[in-house]
């Protein structure tokens, strides 16, 4: 396999500027020239679920070619040598934002490897729960890992397996681990896309012309011109070759169980995900969250950017006026500043601003999309506290976020999250507001169109609110202070 790899800088973090991590974003098309150009610009429109990483693995039809870098897309796949190396009419490409493995070269993907069946490239989104158990066993039998991601968990147990076809091999390898996934691959003949039993990450299918498309949002296909055909089922594997589509679903079905968080913040607004667009979910999402607890105000303002569309729902229902109170710096992500203590103290001032002209004098509702240790939250509120508010109050268009995800989101523990260690009233002065409210659990699954949440079958995963993990949290529970082992420290 031809190798180009290219180091950049990291973009400078916000230290104690928390929100829950991107997930990380796939799109992979089969049967079209210059294939890893469709890519990168479909990574382009996912670059929202990571930022800290991209590759992309091409085949021509006799060897597979790869680029992985730390950065951006734009960063890393813009200049004619490096897209002229990635020839060939299939491939998948990856933007990373760790969840399992350090931020390291060797943990970009898609990760490649070779077989007696030939040269396989993955790439995934989401999370293993019994990663660490059978890494652990596989390193017993002899096994030798490059990475620390728990995507080269999958390679080794597809090397492994005693079946003989490449896709029987996935899904005996498939069938042995648990937790949150979609999947793409490639070998020579064949493009393959997978996602886990309950559906929890999204993948969609889509067409352009003679060629196949699969994406982690229907986003990327927008900006490629693509059809969009359908979400890609729970436990579904989808194989694309010379001969057509074929489908398979091998493992029994499982509760659907679509990460309604996606709906709330980690999806783009312009996508449709499990047939709803997001932009009116968020809309919604607003408007219920004014119906459960509006109070007397004067302005509805977003924290940008995540929470404009809940503001404008919420504006819209209350009928009280929505303005950009905040300005936000889409700037800040990549600078040459060192991240001293100093620029972190400073971290809000470079991304946020208060626009006092608006702010001033007036009582002041602020909409976000979640609260995790709440400190951006403080920040945020002393800074219209600053610009002159005469009151400032706090809607959250989620519900309390209180339990760590386990399933491909980046969440601190427990023992971090606000929500955990205090209740409303304490909450709302640690953060220092007039008042502070969450949408119910209820409310949301109204939001996203259903009668309520149903207790005894939750429709969507709601873990990070509920506590509920609908998968069993293999590594966690043999070893709740220890998540990962060191090796396995961050997911995908």
């Amino acid at each position: 396999m031809k190798t180009s790899r290219t180091s950049n800088p990291a973009p400078l973090g916000t230290g104690d500027l928390v929100q829950p991590e991107e997930e990380c974003g796939l799109f992979g098309i089969y049967n079209m020239v210059d294939s890893a150009t469709h890519t990168a610009l479909g990574l382009h429109a996912l670059q929202h679920r990571g930022q800290e990483a991209a590759g992309i693995v091409a085949y021509d039809g006799e060897q597979f070619h790869s680029h992985r870098a730390l950065g951006l897309v734009g960063d890393n796949f813009s200049s004619n040598e490096t897209m002229t190396q990635l020839s060939g009419d299939m491939a998948i490409g990856h933007v990373r934002y760790s969840t399992t493995g350090g931020t390291v070269l060797r943990n970009i993907q898609p990760l490649f490897a070779d077989f007696k069946f030939g040269g396989l490239a993955v790439a995934h989104n989401g999370n293993l729960t019994n990663a660490v158990k059978i890494r652990q066993e596989l390193v017993q039998r002899g096994c030798i890992f490059q990475s620390t991601s728990d995507t080269e968990v999958i390679i080794h147990l597809i090397a492994i397996s005693e079946y003989g076809r490449v896709v029987d091999r996935i899904t005996d390898a498939l069938g042995q681990i648990q937790g949150a996934y979609s999947l793409l691959a490639i070998t020579q003949k064949k493009m393959i896309g997978m996602r886990d039993p309950y559906g929890v990450r999204p993948l969609v299918l889509g067409r352009l012309g003679d060629a196949w498309i699969l994406s982690s949002e229907t986003c990327a296909l927008d900006i490629i011109g693509a059809e969009f055909v359908r979400d890609v089922e729970p436990g579904e594997i989808i194989i694309i070759d010379d001969k057509g589509l074929h489908s398979i679903k091998p493992f029994a079905k499982k509760p659907n169980r679509f990460c309604i968080f996606e709906y709330i913040y980690f999806a783009r607004p312009d996508s449709v995900m499990e047939g709803r667009n997001v932009y009116d979910v968020r809309k919604n999402i607003g408007a219920e969250l004014a119906r459960e607890s509006h109070v007397d105000s004067d302005l509805i303002v977003p924290v940008p950017d995540s929470g404009v569309p809940a503001a404008i729902g919420y504006s819209q229902e209350a009928g009280v006026p929505f303005e950009l109170g905040i300005i936000r710096n889409h700037y800040v992500g990549r600078t040459f500043i060192e991240p001293t203590d100093h620029i972190r103290h400073l971290g809000v001032r470079l991304k946020h601003n208060a626009n006092a002209a608006k702010i001033k004098g007036q009582r002041v509702v602020l909409v976000d999309d979640s609260i995790v240790r709440g400190t951006t939250s403080v920040k945020i509120v002393e800074m219209v506290r600053n610009a002159g508010a005469k009151e400032v109050h706090m809607r959250v268009s989620s519900p309390p976020t209180a339990h760590p995800c386990f399933y491909g989101i980046d969440t601190p523990q427990q023992s971090e999250l606000l929500a955990s260690q205090y209740d409303l009233e304490a909450m709302a002065k640690h953060i220092g507001v007039d008042t502070l409210a969450f949408i119910s659990i209820d409310g949301l699954y109204r939001a996203v169109g259903e009668q309520g949440r149903d207790l005894e079958m939750p429709q969507y995963c709601d873990a990070c609110f509920s506590g509920e993990y609908p998968i069993p949290l293999v590594d966690h529970e043999k070893n709740p202070m220890q998540q990962q082992l060191s090796l396995l420290d961050e997911h995908k």
